[in-house]
């Protein structure tokens, strides 16, 4: 998974998959749903995301991995 901020449009994506999106969706004002050709959920977009999401903080929990906060 991967999450990319774009300051200058100030939208998030959060890449859920490395297969290409064929179809997308809005599902609330700003939020965007995008689909591979299976209809498999691959992206999610979030536009005004500085005012929807909390992005100074970032916490990864019950992953195969250690918890970790990473703190902009």
């Amino acid at each position: 998974m991967k999450l990319t901020y774009y300051p200058d449009t100030d939208s998030l994506y959060i890449d859920l998959s490395e297969q290409p999106s064929v179809e997308s969706q809005e599902i609330s004002e700003g939020i965007v749903l995008d689909y591979d050709a299976r209809g498999n959920l691959v992206g999610i977009d979030i536009d005004n995301a500085s005012k929807k999401v909390q992005l100074k903080e970032l916490t990864l929990s019950k992953l195969p991995t250690e918890i970790q906060t990473i703190v902009a």
